[in-house]
């Protein structure tokens, strides 16, 4: 039961939207990401719902919130700022973050704080240009004596057409536990005025059987 309960509890407050990563945000733009995962737990449907946005601040700063809920069970509100480390051109780049917030399991809340190190890169390939981002992650929630440390891995394509690919790969591992993982893969459809809508089927390693459905808007401006 121990297992199950920590299963869930990653389950829900997974990572962020995969707009986050070693690119900052220009100055004065911004992103916004909601979206709702609807799964099927021990014969019964439900559902979380994540809400991000991040701000450029500054030319060498980006400030945001990432929200995750599942009604009832559990989720976070963190604060978060970016800050690029190396510029390496066509190599890559990399990029820290630090977020601070609170976490709740059944309604208890108590503090939490996360730090990123991400890695990121555009890519050419013979279907046209994308990107990879690569984040590395420690979080640790108080009122527990669990550290959770992540490594996802985001890869899509961005071109003229108007339906892309997008696959993600995350990660968590809590010391005594097997490896968590899911995987997503995703279709990017382009809207107007910024949008970009996002339909995805999630499989979790401990929800096994069952074939999530995630649905996501997001926003430039």
């Amino acid at each position: 039961m121990g297992r199950l309960l920590i299963a869930l509890w990653i389950c829900m407050t997974a990572a962020c939207p995969a707009a986050a990563g070693a690119w900052l945000r220009e100055k004065g733009h911004g992103f916004t990401s909601a979206s709702v995962t609807l799964y099927r737990f021990q014969g019964a449907y439900d559902y979380k719902t994540t809400a991000y946005a991040e701000w450029g601040m500054a030319e060498r700063l980006t400030l945001g919130i990432d929200i995750n809920e599942q009604p009832g069970l559990a989720g976070h509100a963190l604060i978060f700022a970016r800050y690029p480390l190396w510029d390496l051109g066509t190599k890559g780049r990399f990029a820290a973050e630090l977020g601070l917030g609170a976490h709740h399991w059944l309604g208890d809340w108590a503090p939490m704080g996360k730090l990123t190190l991400s890695y990121g890169k555009g890519l050419e390939t013979r279907w046209g240009n994308g990107w990879l981002a690569v984040d590395t992650g420690w979080e640790r929630r108080s009122g527990t004596k669990t550290n959770i440390f992540k490594l996802d891995m985001t890869a899509g394509l961005s071109t003229a057409r108007r339906i892309d690919p997008m696959l993600q790969v995350e990660t968590a591992y809590v010391p005594g536990h097997p490896l968590f993982w899911t995987i997503t893969p995703s279709l990017l459809i382009e809207g107007s005025k910024g949008r970009t809508w996002v339909l995805g089927l999630e499989r979790k390693s401990d929800l096994p059987g069952s074939l999530n459905i995630k649905f996501s808007l997001w926003r430039e401006f």
